[in-house]
């Protein structure tokens, strides 16, 4: 299941150490939801309690704390001295299933902490779905499908990282999906997964997530969210790690809030919703209308991609903005069965212990994906004059 704390993506260690550094007492709840509304058997939850126990004998290894110190300046290594000492506490995951066999999870604590449970709770619960529902990967089938898309990106000379871990088939795939594209894909620049980084010698990729806007949003209102998230992510990290996310509380109101010292300070934006070429068309003409040449910046797309569809989207840049590529599920779980569609989201948040609790929304550029109650959405998009 979970083979190392390094398995995992790395903007949750990116994202821990801004929380120490600049919000050490603010404690979240993390929640699942199945987007698919799956029912889980007795047998799942066996499996799932098992491995959710088995994480508390998760460390950082000595090798591990010296290749992170080394591969990530932007992280100094008190940091990773500190996860040397961090052990994940099954009894603050509560799990349970509901009268309809929903599964629901939880993980309140600390921010800095309970941020590091979000994507191994999620590749658990998907490698132990497939396990229940008695899927077996095709190894040989799987590759093949995977050569035909790495040719494709050699060919076209298409730039992508592997996204995968959240919603993998299993471990065992992700593993040798990756070991394929360490050795066959030209183009790929690296990987989420800092455990998979280590071992074949790839470049660990991530910035931020949603939940650091969602954070600032509960925390600060949604009219200042973008940019004061933004602004703290630059005091933490002075310049690196500078790919900004767009669409936590719609790409219309980031790109409305983004500043010119923002839109020159970072490389570029991602894109993780929404229609990928009308985004292109508008993060292009702010950059124009902030004096910014665009063919300066870069869009990372991230939206439930597959080849095909990457392809579609880099001619469209072609000449007017650089384009790279975050393929996850396409890689990791494309294994002939219909991979879950999982997320765990940031749902309440405080400052401090005494603080009461506040509810986290985030506004999907897809319909129907919004995060939140629905009284608290419409405060927010009443807030961002969305209606």
């Amino acid at each position: 299941m979970i083979h190392s704390i390094l398995d995992t993506d790395l903007y949750k260690f990116t994202t821990s150490y801004a929380y120490t550094k600049l919000f050490p007492y603010a404690m979240g709840t993390f929640s699942f939801k199945d987007r698919d509304d799956t029912v889980y058997n007795d047998r799942f939850m066996e499996q799932l309690h098992d491995a959710v126990d088995q994480l508390a004998e998760v460390a950082l290894k000595e090798d591990e704390l010296e290749y992170m110190t080394r591969h990530c300046r932007f992280l100094p290594r008190v940091y990773w001295e500190w996860l040397y000492s961090f052990r994940f506490r099954p009894d603050k995951v509560k799990i349970v299933l509901d009268e309809d066999r929903h599964l629901n999870i939880e993980i309140t604590d600390y921010l800095y902490k309970a941020t590091l449970y979000e994507v191994p709770l999620l590749s658990i619960v998907s490698e132990i779905r497939n396990l229940s529902l008695g899927h077996e990967a095709d190894m040989a089938n799987t590759i093949e499908r995977l050569k035909h898309k790495v040719e494709l990106s050699n060919e076209h000379q298409l730039l992508f990282s592997e996204f995968g871990t959240r919603r993998r088939f299993s471990f065992e795939v992700q593993r040798n999906v990756l070991e394929y594209l360490k050795r066959h894909a030209n183009y790929c620049t690296g990987t989420s997964n800092c455990y998979f980084a280590m071992k074949y010698d790839m470049k660990p990729m991530g910035t931020h997530p949603h939940e650091w806007f969602m954070f600032h949003g509960a925390q600060f209102g949604y009219k200042h969210a973008n940019y004061l998230a933004l602004e703290n992510w630059v005091n933490v990290y002075d310049g690196d790690l500078g790919t900004a996310l767009s669409d936590t509380f719609t790409s219309d109101a980031f790109l409305n809030n983004l500043s010119r010292k923002q839109a020159k300070l970072f490389d570029g934006v991602r894109c993780d919703s929404g229609n990928e070429f009308a985004f292109t068309d508008k993060l292009i003409a702010r950059y124009q209308e902030l004096g910014i040449d665009p063919t300066t910046k870069t869009i990372i797309f991230s939206n439930a991609l597959d080849f095909e569809k990457a392809l579609d989207i880099q001619a469209y840049c072609r000449g007017r903005i650089r384009c790279s590529f975050g393929i996850g599920t396409n890689l990791t779980n494309d294994t002939g069965y219909k991979p879950s569609n999982i997320v765990m989201k940031l749902t309440r948040c405080k400052m401090n212990t005494n603080q009461e609790w506040r509810e986290c929304v985030k506004l999907s550029d897809d319909l129907g994906k919004h995060i939140g109650s629905e009284e608290e959405v419409k405060a927010c998009l009443y807030d961002l004059q969305l209606v």
